[in-house]
């Protein structure tokens, strides 16, 4: 999936009405809506940055009940006036179908009239919508046109996938170290897919001098933020001690937070473990559990791996165990990462 921001506001309830602070007491709220009212005041009179706060006051339900039609309409008096955040809000609306009929053409007019303006979540966005060929024609290299703009203003978002299209080879000439110093400069503002995919750069040596530490250590911090993949990976470099000290339990651990998610490669391998005893107690009910789960995930060649697996698993079991086990599996639920 290709992302899209929703960063185009730098709002806070506070902000948009002229206070220091606000709290909910009875006077409080009665301040806050006299605020509001003088707000509405000011917006009606025209104010473009007036409106553009009570739109997205009406996006988030702060200070008044939450409407997107009305978000919707302020905002593009807001825009019609050249507000460029205003102008980048109105394409995410228009985007995601929120108080408008959803319209991506519409969504990538209002980006690029933000994005012309400088706006880098616009331009993000707008390279994200060339990207996909979502309301404009595809096309990598506008894309990767229009995530540089961004990514040279320090967006985030836009260095991980610029890193992207140089790992590809869309819209430019494939580059490993091209799309490593990109993924480096996303990952270190925290952004957990360019660290896991910098860990991969590591691994591989692609773009970067090969070192596993490094590539455990990149890959670590993405998992601290519930990247399934990664957490996957850390489970890896430490079932085979590469880059870390090998250690069972450890790579059980992380094999299991993504497994929690639904990564079918976290699910079969935990339920070998569990087969095996290796790093968990040995548990034939746990293992034909995650081997079902594994299996019910995939499909193909795959599929039949992890099927084969279960059923070697259920070879040993008796009958009742093996309701036990079908039984987790239905109930089981993906957690949230973590």
């Amino acid at each position: 999936m290709i992302p899209i921001t929703t960063k185009c506001c730098r709002f806070t309830f506070a902000a948009a009405l002229g206070l220091w602070c606000f709290t909910f007491s009875i006077s409080g709220q009665n301040k806050a809506a006299e605020s509001v009212k003088a707000l509405q005041t000011r917006a009606d009179q025209g104010d473009a940055q007036a409106q553009y706060n009570l739109g997205l006051m009406y996006r988030y339900g702060e200070g008044v009940t939450q409407d997107n039609s009305e978000a919707a309409r302020w905002l593009h008096k807001a825009a019609d006036q050249g507000v460029a955040e205003a102008q980048c809000s109105l394409g995410l609306m228009y985007d995601n179908g929120q108080g408008v009929a959803q319209d991506y053409a519409e969504a990538a007019r209002w980006y690029r009239k933000a994005a012309d303006q400088g706006e880098a979540s616009a331009q993000f966005n707008l390279g994200g919508v060339y990207r996909k060929g979502q309301g404009v024609t595809k096309d990598y290299a506008e894309a990767v046109r229009w995530y540089r703009k961004a990514a040279d203003q320090g967006e985030a978002q836009a260095q991980n996938d610029l890193g992207l299209m140089y790992e590809l080879g869309q819209g430019v000439t494939q580059d490993y170290a091209e799309a490593a110093r990109w993924f480096r400069k996303a990952a270190d503002q925290g952004v957990a897919s360019a660290q896991f995919m910098l860990g991969l750069m590591y691994r591989d040596g692609q773009g970067v001098a090969q070192d596993y530490a490094e590539a455990a250590r990149w890959y670590r911090k993405a998992a601290d933020q519930g990247e399934a993949q990664a957490q996957f990976n850390l489970g890896l470099t430490y079932h085979i001690g590469q880059g870390v000290t090998q250690d069972y339990a450890e790579a059980a651990r992380w094999y299991r937070k993504a497994a929690d998610q639904g990564e079918a490669q976290a699910q079969y391998v935990l339920g070998l473990m569990y087969d095996n005893g290796q790093g968990v107690t040995q548990d034939y009910a746990e293992a034909h559990m995650w081997l079902n789960l594994a299996a019910s995930r995939t499909s193909g060649v795959d599929q039949k791996k992890y099927a084969d697996a279960r059923e070697s698993v259920a070879k040993k079991m008796p009958p009742e165990q093996i309701i036990e086990a079908q039984r987790r599996a239905r109930e089981w639920v993906p957690k949230a990462s973590r």
